[in-house]
């Protein structure tokens, strides 16, 4: 197995790990952690696409630096509008379903 197969599989494996945690998770900072996750599993993926060949594509490795600041900025958005939910209503959690169906 080659080291561009074995990124592709890792950051596939992330994607699939954070997609599990944004289902699974009720608390919202978990949520916003599973999401972060995915978009990481898409640059390690996306940086195993660019990197074929002799030399590493640059266009891959922009994208990857431009999404990462916009990951950032929107995960900091995120947690502050979560802290400005928990101050509101006293807890970051997803309401509770009613199970009366």
């Amino acid at each position: 197995m080659s080291g561009l197969t074995l990124y592709a599989l890792t950051g596939a494996a992330l994607v699939g790990t954070g997609f599990f945690g944004l289902i699974a998770a009720r608390h919202l900072l978990r949520r916003v952690l599973a999401f972060n996750l995915i978009g990481s599993g898409l640059f390690v993926y996306l940086g195993a696409a660019g990197a074929r060949g002799e030399e590493a594509d640059p266009v891959p490795q922009a994208l990857i630096i431009t999404g990462i600041v916009v990951a950032l900025s929107a995960s900091a958005l995120a947690v502050g509008l979560i802290v400005a939910l928990a101050r509101a209503r006293g807890r970051a959690m997803l309401p509770e379903e009613d199970e009366r169906g």
